[in-house]
């Protein structure tokens, strides 16, 4: 079984990345044959960003998904831009992607609408050049978070239409979401998830952060009046935290809220923020022993180009073929 997903380069990860989509990553690479995983820098052009600050960001995210317990000689890690086939596919693959499809994508019209001086076509595209990622290596399995689930479900369709246009050629993948942490909320405002650029810096605890910052910004968690310590549509800030310790923690949600039933919400969140600063301690530790060592962090992300792109060159021949595009074999 291949498995694939990709990772922004958005300066500092935070709990719900961790949540969502590291662990996941690390999980899934014994059992992947391989598993691939890709730092993302062009979908990261898809907004305003800092050109000079973005070969550093990759760093640090290659330097976080190593820490967190990716082993380049058990999967594939590698930087998108390294391997042109996926640049190619996406444009070959616009041709089985219907207009409408793209408009209604969430995280365009999310992003689109904090993007004030330009709007640029490579947003829109993203979930096409998203698709080019994860059917170049004909993935059967994408872990992802839960805001990424209409993207994979675009990506099978745009699989489906090629295959019945030019004939079987792409494996349709399916996602793989966590059934607890698969969308993890701000601290402050719990009614949305928790981001690098959407929330406010108290609403997000990143995973090289202190100790002391964890506990404080955690301590400090949006909740509600009452004093129960269970999830319901009203308590999104109890339940939000709930799953936090759930998965922290490796029990299910019930359990939890049995262990807190009474204790109240005060000695519930210092039990959460304790917990998650334990969690993050030795991830936040290897990170600063890895991430200053930038060669051995472009070695890691070369060696593993090279093994993606023998893969996606397969992939390519066979859809030039399919396509009737290049010089007939």
């Amino acid at each position: 079984m291949r498995i694939f997903s990709g990772i922004q380069p958005t300066g500092r990860k935070h709990l719900g990345n961790y949540i969502g989509a590291i662990r996941q990553y690390v999980e899934g690479q014994d059992r992947g044959d391989p598993a691939i995983y890709c730092i993302v820098d062009l979908h990261a052009t898809s907004v305003s960003y800092e050109p000079e600050a973005l070969p550093g960001y990759v760093y640090d995210t290659t330097a976080m998904v190593l820490a967190a317990g990716l082993d380049p000689s058990r999967c594939i890690l590698f930087r998108q831009s390294d391997v042109t086939e996926h640049t190619e596919l996406c444009w070959l693959l616009c041709a089985v992607t219907a207009y409408g499809d793209l408009t209604r994508m969430h995280q365009f019209k999310e992003k689109s609408a904090r993007e004030r001086e330009l709007v640029r076509t490579s947003l829109f595209l993203y979930p096409v050049l998203q698709a080019a990622d994860i059917l170049a290596y004909k993935t059967d399995e994408v872990p992802v978070g839960d805001d990424q689930r209409q993207h994979v479900e675009l990506a099978r369709d745009i699989a489906e239409r090629f295959n019945a246009t030019y004939g079987e050629l792409f494996v349709v993948p399916r996602h793989r979401i966590p059934e607890v942490g698969a969308r993890i909320m701000d601290l402050q405002d719990p009614g949305v998830k928790m981001s690098t650029t959407g929330s406010n810096e108290q609403g997000r605890v990143y995973v090289d952060d202190e100790p002391e910052a964890i506990m404080k910004k955690l301590g400090s968690a949006v909740t509600d009046s009452g004093r129960e310590v269970v999830r319901a549509p009203d308590k999104a800030g109890i339940s939000n935290l709930i799953e936090i310790l759930s998965v922290v923690r490796g029990v299910a949600p019930e359990e939890v809220e049995r262990e807190f039933d009474g204790e109240g919400y005060g000695v519930f969140k210092g039990a959460v923020a304790q917990a998650v600063a334990d969690y993050l301690a030795p991830v936040r530790e290897r990170y600063r022993e890895l991430r200053p060592d930038e060669d051995a962090l472009e070695r890691t992300l070369s060696e593993g180009a090279t093994r993606a792109r023998e893969l996606a060159a397969e992939t390519m021949a066979e859809v030039r073929t399919a396509m009737g595009v290049g010089p007939p074999h």
